[in-house]
């Protein structure tokens, strides 16, 4: 019988009544009449149950629990709080969070798995695919791009095999091994339907695989891998309507996952680059005065003396189509692609200056992760300042985060706390610590601090 029988006569079977005979009559077929046959003319049926074989031990379930305060509005009254007994009644809770990781390294027993799967876990347990639950130990995390690392013992580990750089493309078959829903290990099957996706909401830097491979709640931190086996991206989040799949899932590249993880390693957080300009949109009446037909790049309004920018001869009025391999869409695609790229590597810009095309080879610095407010101005001395995470300015969110102030601090006395954002001074707006910066050196004698700390705005005046 050829093959095309084979298959018209399994496809007869079902769809003439062997299995499902009138409304309500759901049959098993016998195993010898819908099971398909292990080879055709001496062909082995294709299977992905041999490369699953070693991928799937190399696959765990993270379970994390946190500890969370509880706030009651009647405990702040003290009456309330001794009539009703509330002194005796527990203020905190454990908020429980079940996710997947990847073993990536079997000699250090390293788990690469999401951010928001471990996000400030108290304690962390992982369970092997052989049913041994391990002791995580957190080693670090990026809520930007959404990675985190785990270590557990290095023993009768195996790893996922990570896949060679770039090698992915559209239409590839990709598996998604993971723990939807807490079930226990899944495997799904799908394509890629597209690369180098952003513009997802409530997410910090953005290069998402998409794949059409079903992704649930708990498969967060699981692997995708080719059909070698290959680990090529690490599922992170859905696009869900309903909260269930609709074949709209999203994965971290491996490339991005495993600069990200060396990062971890080496400094214990991740040191973004930078070309150090300031960018805004092209709009029609820019697009006109430019002389450009498409309202695609991003116009430099401002570069900063001595950046990489300015070293390498960029200026104002300059637009910036390309970074890297990155096409730059406007400012916002700009900065994300800034924060993808390795720090200290030359990088292509493609830009245009009146009309002209542009070509610069510029390696992006180091952002300043965080600055001491001596550093600044001396009426901030024993506060240390640090950007936003990107999740925030994703939401719209400006400023910069007071990270620490020091007990009887010169800062502390002019009223800085730990957590405050420092959205204006003397009622300039603040986006980042450049921008503090560059206020601060201009400020006059009275420095007027505007914060925000909560859900309240407060000024501060500072002495």
């Amino acid at each position: 019988m050829s093959r095309l029988a084979v298959r018209c006569a399994f496809h007869c079977a079902v769809a003439c009544g062997w299995i499902l005979l009138g409304p309500g009559a759901l049959i098993a077929a016998a195993p010898t009449q819908a099971a398909l046959p292990a080879e055709v003319e001496g062909t082995p049926m294709p299977s992905l149950a041999p490369m699953l074989e070693r991928v799937t031990p190399g696959v765990v379930n993270i379970h994390s629990k946190t500890t969370v305060r509880v706030r009651n509005p009647l405990a702040d009254d003290p009456f309330f709080r001794r009539f009703l007994g509330m002194d005796a009644l527990p203020r905190e809770r454990v908020q429980q969070s079940l996710g997947s990781g990847v073993i990536v390294d079997a000699e250090q027993g390293l788990v690469l798995t999401n951010n928001h799967v471990i996000e400030g876990a108290d304690d962390i347990s992982v369970t092997l695919a052989d049913g041994r639950t391990l002791s995580g130990e957190f080693v670090g995390s990026d809520p930007d791009t959404d990675v985190a690392l785990v270590r557990i013992p290095s023993e009768n580990l195996t790893p996922v095999r990570l896949a060679p750089p770039q090698s992915l493309r559209v239409g590839d078959f990709v598996v998604a091994v993971g723990n939807p829903f807490g079930l226990g290990q899944t495997v799904t099957s799908g394509i890629v339907s597209a690369l180098g996706r952003q513009g997802l909401a409530g997410l910090g830097f953005q290069n998402f695989i998409q794949t059409d491979a079903s992704i649930n709640p708990g498969n967060s931190g699981g692997a995708l891998v080719n059909l070698r086996g290959e680990l090529v991206g690490v599922n992170s989040a859905i696009y869900s309507p309903s909260g269930g799949n609709v074949g709209i899932g999203f994965a971290i590249p491996v490339d991005l996952a495993r600069d990200v993880m060396h990062q971890l390693l080496a400094f214990g957080e991740v040191r973004r680059g930078s070309l150090g300009v300031q960018t805004q949109d092209i709009d029609e009446a820019m697009a006109r005065w430019l002389g450009v037909e498409s309202r695609r790049g991003a116009i430099i309004t401002r570069v900063e003396t001595d950046s990489p920018a300015d070293q390498a001869g960029l200026r104002p009025g300059d637009v910036v189509l390309k970074l890297g391999e990155t096409a730059v869409v406007d400012a916002k695609s700009l900065h994300n692609a800034e924060g993808l790229l390795p720090v200290d590597q030359p990088v292509r810009v493609e830009a245009l200056r009146e009309g002209r095309a542009l070509v610069l080879s510029v390696p992006l610095k180091a952002r300043a992760s965080n600055v001491r407010g001596a550093q600044l101005d001396s009426r901030l001395d024993g506060a240390t300042f640090s950007e936003l995470d990107e999740r925030l300015r994703q939401r719209g969110a400006n400023g910069v985060r007071v990270s620490e102030v020091a007990a009887r601090s010169r800062a502390a006395g002019n009223g800085l706390r730990p957590g405050d954002v420092i959205a204006a001074v003397n009622r300039r707006e603040v986006s980042d610590l450049d921008t503090l910066r560059r206020l601060l050196d201009s400020a006059p004698s009275q420095l007027l601090l505007t914060v925000v700390r909560g859900r309240s705005a407060l000024l501060l005046l500072a002495e």
